[in-house]
């Protein structure tokens, strides 16, 4: 089932799926090789962002994408997070097609979100289909330690999404809860030495904006053991979620998403 959106947000979601039938069904030993995907119309800028931080994450030293969009990861890798090989390694002969949309500049996604796909013809049905929707723009906006932009990244973002998709895993539904799917990207985290996501959900940031603006800063956290002084140390980032998006519904799948009312 398609989650709800906005009109234009299911234009594109549409012709997302355009290009999954393309995928599969015109190409048919590129399918054979590789179960994920980017778009066509992704800028080369933003190809080599996810590339570039990819490769830093695993550790594939030829990770790319082909001519016809597909990800390669290559046979050679140095060092990086041998969870996160397997993840993709997973993925790309998996049985199920992923591809990646560039949603640069859409409300309705904060950071990364995916979506079910829907096949458009009844062939090859029984291949599930998913849209990972990446706003390279989102990660720009951030403020924060180096350490924690670090450990949040565009390549991260895939990642967890990806994870739903490969591992089915779920994410937090209380405040203070990471979830299943954070775990096993902290867990990648920890391998290439980066600091780990404290809390699934971004919350009120107590950084007060400026009175002109209609800001609205949130901020979330990371630590990392210092083994020096025996001590956690607390990294943040912040930024403005009327600018980033996020306040998504509970069903939608995503990367971040704003703390859970409490109730009265």
């Amino acid at each position: 089932m398609i989650p709800r959106t906005s009109h234009d947000s299911s234009k594109t979601l549409h012709l997302c799926l355009v290009m999954v039938c393309v995928a599969v069904f015109a190409v048919p030993a590129f399918a054979e090789t590789t179960n994920v995907v980017i778009r066509d119309n992704v800028p080369i800028a933003k190809r080599d962002e996810l590339i570039r931080t990819l490769r830093s994450i695993t550790g594939f030293q030829n990770l790319r994408f082909d001519a016809q969009g597909g990800l390669q990861l290559g046979a050679n890798y140095d060092k990086g997070s041998t969870i996160a090989r397997a993840l993709l390694s997973r993925a790309v002969s998996g049985d199920k097609v992923v591809v990646i949309e560039d949603a640069s500049g859409r409300a309705d996604v904060a950071f990364c979100r995916v979506v079910p796909g829907r096949w458009r013809t009844d062939r090859d049905t029984k291949v599930s289909a998913f849209v990972v929707l990446v706003d390279f723009s989102d990660f720009r906006k951030i403020v924060g330690d180096d350490e924690a932009r670090a450990a949040f990244d565009v390549g991260w973002g895939f990642l967890h999404e990806l994870d739903h998709v490969v591992s089915d895993s779920t994410d937090a539904e209380e405040q203070g809860k990471l979830g299943e799917c954070e775990k096993h990207i902290n867990e990648m985290r920890l391998e290439v030495g980066l600091p780990v996501r404290v809390d699934y959900f971004f919350t009120q940031s107590s950084l007060r904006p400026d009175p002109n603006f209609g800001n609205k800063l949130v901020k979330l956290a990371f630590e990392q053991y210092d083994h020096e002084t025996s001590r956690k140390k607390r990294y943040w980032l912040v930024w403005d979620s009327n600018a980033v998006g996020g306040l998504l519904a509970k069903t939608q799948t995503a990367m971040v998403r704003a703390a859970p009312k409490t109730k009265n």
